[in-house]
């Protein structure tokens, strides 16, 4: 018998541990093993299954033979990789599919015959956790989320870190051709209703509208791919109005082979894009949202972040992932909140710029094991392209500039920074490195010498302090980079013991 998910926020959730989700969607089956920090745990492994189980639904009320075949056979290799990876949690969901069709209770027996116990959530429940996961990785998120799955549309009002109202509708994406084929126009009428009846028209007037699902990440890529854009990350990603309805006309004409030819769009997506496309456009006009952006955290994030404390909630996602990738490459665990605090009087930061210099801090020595030569191209990349989330493109060109200039790399510009951040971000970027640079090179990396020493901006100077047991370790090497970060501050530098 299915297991209903009752109170997840509940359980208690260890500060590290390897768990495992198997998501049984209407589109794909999916396991996704997590590693690490409870607040953010890095993704160990992800695979997915096209079982297509929702595909017949519209027709049938029950999901085809061949769906039932793909997803046994994907159940069985994800219970046996689940052992193998000895995950220490694993839990298996079902939803609008499996909800709905009047044979998923046959998928539900098989799987616990493989010893997974079924999780068959409600429309309600996949909505909440969907709400929680664009939470988890969007924390100041305030608008309404749309998670678009095979078989269902869930659409969660989401506003000060808390999920209020939410609803189910049976608009997946695999239900989409069947409307549309009834008529020009059929679709968005059938929105209209749906939203008038439930009291949804106009609940997203002038407030952005968080895209979750595969079919509309890969609509983001599309997009990614026709403008140009520098950085191949899609969480954050936004997507004015008017481009949705220009994409809408690109798929209209543009030829399946040069769909598949770009980059990170699943050729099972591409069937999908049309419906997705033209469903969003629908969704965005009777809601009255401003745009959308794109989250990549949904469902299975979410079911991850109910299970935390309230504590733990209130982590900095961004902060949490980057003192754990500090802790895995770095060589001294503590090293980066202390160099943070140690550079901080040299700066007057907002507290979001605060934030990114603190990450640049906790990530400033993820770079020491790589060729010398490419150690800057190295912290670069980690910040532009890393699992990091609470973090726009802005932040990420900021946060990469930092580490560029603190692994090397001077006071220059990659062009794809300078199309992602203004100059004066990332200049302010380029002396948070220089003061790195500073506070790496004195202390060798270890917390004692950060601790007895201090620097400090004064009327014309930038001055260092040290305790007199350290004035030996005001060697060569600082004290060309005190020069150059006095320098670039219009200061003198000045020691003193």
């Amino acid at each position: 018998m299915a297991t209903l998910l009752r109170k997840p926020e509940q359980r208690t959730v260890p500060a590290k541990a390897r768990v495992a989700i198997i998501d049984i969607g209407s589109n794909s089956v999916r396991l996704v093993v997590y590693d690490g920090a409870a607040r953010l745990p890095a993704v160990l492994f992800n695979e997915k299954v096209m079982a297509g189980l929702g595909r017949s639904l519209s027709e049938t009320g029950a999901i085809d033979k061949a769906g039932l075949a793909r997803a046994r056979a994907a159940l069985a290799r994800f219970a046996a990789l689940a052992r193998e990876m000895q995950v220490s949690e694993l839990r298996t969901v079902a939803t609008a599919a499996v909800r709905d069709a009047s044979n998923g209770g046959e998928l539900i027996r098989a799987a616990e015959a493989l010893g997974l116990e079924v999780e068959l959530l409600s429309g309600q429940e996949e909505a909440m956790a969907s709400g929680m996961g664009v939470l988890s990785g969007i924390p100041e998120a305030d608008g309404v989320v749309g998670d678009l799955g095979g078989g269902s549309l869930e659409l969660v009002r989401v506003v000060a870190g808390t999920v209020t109202d939410r609803v189910s509708f049976p608009l997946g994406v695999l239900r989409l051709g069947v409307i549309r084929a009834e008529g020009k126009g059929m679709l968005d009428r059938k929105v209209a209703k749906l939203f008038a009846d439930s009291g949804w028209s106009g609940r997203g007037k002038g407030l952005p509208f968080y895209l979750v699902g595969g079919s509309w990440r890969a609509l983001a890529r599309l997009d990614m791919h026709r403008t140009g854009y520098p950085l191949p990350v899609v969480h954050q990603y936004p997507i004015a109005l008017e481009r949705v309805g220009d994409l809408q006309r690109v798929l209209a004409e543009i030829p399946k082979a040069e769909l598949k030819a770009i980059p990170d769009i699943s050729g099972a997506r591409i069937p999908t894009l049309p419906d997705a496309t033209a469903l969003l456009l629908s969704v965005l006009r009777h809601l009255g949202s401003s745009g959308s952006v794109v989250s990549a955290y949904g469902l299975r994030e979410g079911l991850l972040y109910q299970r935390l404390t309230p504590e733990q909630r209130l982590e900095d996602p961004l902060i949490a992932a980057a003192r754990d990738e500090g802790e895995r490459s770095g060589r001294f665990p503590e090293h980066g909140d202390l160099l943070d605090a140690w550079i901080a009087p040299l700066f007057d930061d907002a507290p979001e710029l605060a934030r990114l210099r603190h990450a640049a801090c906790l990530l400033a020595d993820v770079g020491w094991r790589a060729n010398p030569e490419f150690r800057a191209e190295r912290g670069m990349e980690i910040a532009l392209h890393g699992n990091w989330v609470a973090i726009d493109a802005v932040g990420r060109a900021i946060l990469a500039q930092a580490l560029y200039t603190a692994l090397g790399g001077g006071l220059g510009c990659p062009e794809a920074l300078g199309r992602l951040a203004d100059a004066e971000s990332l200049a302010r970027a380029r002396l948070w490195g220089l003061a790195i640079r500073l506070g790496q090179r004195l202390s060798g990396g270890v917390a004692a010498p950060l601790g007895r020493s201090h620097v400090a901006l004064e009327e014309g100077t930038l001055t260092l302090t040290l305790d007199h047991q350290d004035e030996a370790l005001y060697g060569e090497a600082v004290e060309k980079r005190h020069k150059a970060l006095a320098a670039t501050f219009g200061r003198e530098p000045v020691l003193e013991v």
